[in-house]
């Protein structure tokens, strides 16, 4: 498919299904916890997605070699991606997941604040301040938000740890030598460093089996091949076709599908203080992605 310099509908349409599918997911992580250990599960989904993804690179041609230069940045963003999914899973555990999807898809707002300072041609304009404004209003909300019987503080801190994990991941990829590596080579190093790691992890948790059932077994699969290796392929994949900053103007449709679908599937009570919160980081989000049109 040829690279286009303007968001279509096939795009619009494939962009809001995925958006849609990654919510889903944190719904998937939430009921897998159920029969895995967090730790574990991440990490078994972390393997999984490496043989997945060498299977995919065979069929597809793809070598697996990388600069040189570029091994110091791909094992740092490894270790980013297992310590993103070890307190992603983990703040799963301990609180809902309107309320970890909120914080999490705060994302974009931390990659905003490090891209300021470190990356020249990146810096805040009015429009992006004033989301930024309103997306951390949103988290501090979200925050100190104590209402909610099921409101965690240790779950609320550790999804706000990964959405910081994750920006220094897409931070990492965009100011080193990591920016020349294709997007699968760019996955593996993320799935084949963070794999060792949350296993290893996971033993001094203590916690691998829970109440395991075939519903566990699914939840995990569809990660693995869903999400951790065919899913973000895909994402690569229409990046490499429609603008990036068309791309990311999307994802604040992420968070509001999330509450939505923990609402609808979990019957989890979403009180009004997580809806504003909701709204707030969803505009703030959209309003940092968003650019200038230019004749």
């Amino acid at each position: 498919m040829e690279k286009k310099s303007h968001m279509d509908a096939f795009g619009a349409a494939a962009l809001i299904a995925f958006a849609l599918h990654l919510a889903f997911n944190q719904v998937v992580i939430k009921l897998t916890n159920g029969g895995f250990g967090p730790v574990f599960a991440a990490g078994l989904r972390s393997a999984g997605a490496v043989i997945v993804l060498l299977i995919w690179m065979r069929l597809r041609g793809v070598t697996l070699n990388v600069p040189r230069a570029a091994l110091p940045a791909g094992i740092l963003s490894g270790c980013l991606f297992g310590l993103e999914f070890m307190c992603l899973f983990t703040a799963l555990d301990f609180t809902t997941v309107s309320r970890a999807s909120v914080i999490f898809y705060s994302m974009p707002v931390w990659l905003a604040i490090a891209s300021h300072f470190l990356i020249p041609s990146d810096r805040m304009t009015g429009l992006r301040s004033i989301g930024l404004v309103l997306a951390m209003g949103g988290v501090a909300l979200a925050l100190l938000d104590r209402s909610d019987a099921t409101a965690s503080l240790t779950g609320d801190i550790l999804a706000l740890t990964s959405a910081i994990c994750w920006a220094g991941i897409a931070l990492c990829v965009k100011i080193t030598p990591l920016s020349t590596v294709p997007p699968a080579q760019q996955l593996m190093f993320q799935v084949l460093v963070s794999a060792p790691i949350l296993l290893i992890a996971a033993a001094f948790f203590g916690d691998f089996i829970r109440d395991l059932q075939p519903i566990h077994i699914a939840g995990l699969l569809f990660q693995i091949i869903a999400v951790a290796s065919l899913g973000f392929l895909a994402w690569f994949w229409l990046m490499s076709i429609y603008p990036a900053s068309s791309v990311a103007s999307f994802s604040f449709l992420s968070p509001v599908f999330a509450v939505i679908l923990g609402w609808l599937l979990l019957n989890e009570d979403v009180g009004p203080k997580v809806w504003a919160a909701l709204v707030l980081v969803a505009a703030g989000i959209y309003l940092i992605n968003r650019r200038p049109k230019t004749a």
